[in-house]
Order: structure tokens, then C-alpha cells, then sequence
């Protein structure tokens, strides 16, 4: 019974690409350090006058 379902499952990723990831974007650490430390610097670079 396994195999029969399989075999839909395996034409529609042929046709739409892999399975769903093993988790999500907001799981996987994909930014690196320097990249977040660079965005945080410019986000306090960038406070406007009336956040001060």
C-alpha cells in the first residue's frame, strides 16, 4: 500500500520540484553573523531624529 502512494507524490514533485523543506525559513540560519551585525549598524545609523 506504501508504493501506491508514493508513486503520486513522486510525479507531482517531478513536476513541481522537491518536497517541502524539513523546516521552515524562519528555522534555518541562513544570514551570516556579519551580514546581521552589518544590518544592525545601519539600522542604528539610521535612527530618525525623533527616536533619539
Amino acid at each position: 500500500m506504501p508504493e501506491q502512494s508514493k508513486r503520486p507524490r513522486d510525479s507531482v514533485n517531478k513536476i513541481f520540484g522537491e518536497t517541502l523543506p524539513e523546516t521552515s525559513a524562519d528555522e534555518r540560519d541562513d544570514r551570516a553573523s556579519e551580514d546581521e551585525a552589518q544590518h544592525d549598524r545601519w539600522l542604528r545609523d539610521n535612527i530618525p531624529p525623533h527616536h533619539d
